[in-house]
């Protein structure tokens, strides 16, 4: 019998976050390669988690989720940004926002198909799309004066007759770019003109910095009723483990990714979902501490980084900083990566798998600061060892 994996997937093979994180135990070295907290979200937050399994909320909930979840989510979108959803429509849970993606790309996108998507992406996208029997198309994010941007005519170019749809990652993992309302009208001006629809990530919506701000994509002109929006409560309230996420959209495109979803994972933890619920009008405050905590740390990662020979670039938001390696005498990313447990006792993850031109990501590796201060100090203090 030959290769039991359908030909559309055996390009991917284990993720890199999980080799990387592999490597991190095996070699007892300091893990700065997957984007998690070492420490846990608001005590309340987890209390109300704790209390609803405690009172019995342990069955299916139901399948578009708990409507306080839903609820809430509305709530938040419509408070923040001045979006206005119907919860009971237009609001949708997933395991994740992973899934949530996943299952907006399965829904919108099929053989013959093309997806539009930013280089360098975060890993799930490439697979959702092969697994869709879509292809895609990648638009490369490139530094200009200190932050990774993209060249709006090379934008148009990627967009042809097959084009379905646009995927957009803002606060973007990995380059740690934040949109700007400019570079946002020219993603809009795109759907506007071909009729796509947009699927935006936004789970790091935020974890924004220094004077950067998360503009929805959704609120622009003409894209509330072709944008489909995902975001979780992951990363905002460093509940990862938690795989509690949420679509909004126009109640169409809600409907066709539910259609998909409900065969995936039929329905998401009701306990976490009632905590997530709690924490999107109850934890504010909490978020914007660990905001400033996250830009701190940024900062403490970004000067180490620099002392040991790296060239960085500032990140606007998420949870990762950017490293050029060529000023260390290195060009390769990965062989770096593999090396740098035994040369320094620190994993980073290599950038150019979250390419397609790998070329135009090689001299990049990108290092989480999502983690204690002791812990990015000790790190730093072993990356000297690279001078």
């Amino acid at each position: 019998m030959g290769e039991p994996l359908v030909a559309r997937m055996q390009g991917f093979g284990e993720t890199i976050f999980a080799e990387m994180s592999a490597l991190a135990v095996s070699t007892e070295s300091i893990n700065l390669g997957q984007g998690f907290p070492d420490t846990d979200g608001p005590q309340a937050m987890l209390d109300v988690a704790v209390d609803a399994i405690r009172s019995g909320l342990n069955q299916y909930p139901p399948g578009p989720g708990l409507p306080e979840l839903r609820e809430a989510v509305a709530a938040q979108r419509l408070d923040r940004y001045g979006l206005s959803y119907d919860p009971a429509a237009e609001v949708f849970v997933t395991v994740g926002a992973t899934e949530g993606i996943a299952s907006a790309v399965l829904a919108l996108a099929g053989p013959g198909d093309e997806v539009v998507v930013f280089e360098p992406y975060y890993d799930s996208y490439a697979a959702v799309i092969a697994l869709a029997g879509a292809r895609r198309r990648a638009v490369t994010l490139r530094p200009v004066d200190g932050r990774f941007t993209f060249d709006p005519d090379e934008l148009r170019a990627a967009v042809g007759p097959a084009t379905r749809a646009i995927l957009v990652n803002s606060p973007h993992n990995p380059s740690g770019t934040v949109f700007t309302r400019a570079e946002l009208e020219v993603i809009a001006d795109v759907c506007r003109e071909h009729d796509l629809v947009a699927v935006t990530d936004e789970v790091y919506e935020y974890l924004t910095f220094d004077d950067a701000e998360h503009v929805p994509l959704a609120t622009l002109d003409g894209m509330r009723e072709r944008t489909v929006s995902v975001s979780s409560a992951g990363k905002t309230f460093s509940a990862t483990g938690w795989k509690t996420g949420w679509v909004t959209a126009p109640a169409p495109y809600v409907r066709a990714v539910q259609t998909v979803k409900q065969f995936l994972t039929f329905t998401a933890s009701a306990p976490y979902q009632r905590a997530a619920a709690y924490a999107l009008g109850g934890e504010t405050q909490w978020v914007e501490e660990l905001r400033k905590g996250l830009q701190g740390k940024r900062d403490r990662l970004i000067a180490g980084l620099e002392a040991a020979g790296f060239v960085t670039y500032r990140p606007q938001g998420t949870y990762f900083v950017q490293a050029d390696i060529r000023p260390l005498g290195f060009t390769d990313g990965m062989e770096l990566a593999r090396a740098l447990p035994a040369k320094a006792g620190v994993v980073a993850v290599p950038t150019q798998v979250f390419y397609d031109d790998a070329e135009a990501g090689a001299h990049f590796v990108r290092f989480a600061f999502c983690k204690r201060d002791e812990v990015i100090d000790e790190a730093v203090e072993r990356l000297a060892r690279l001078r």
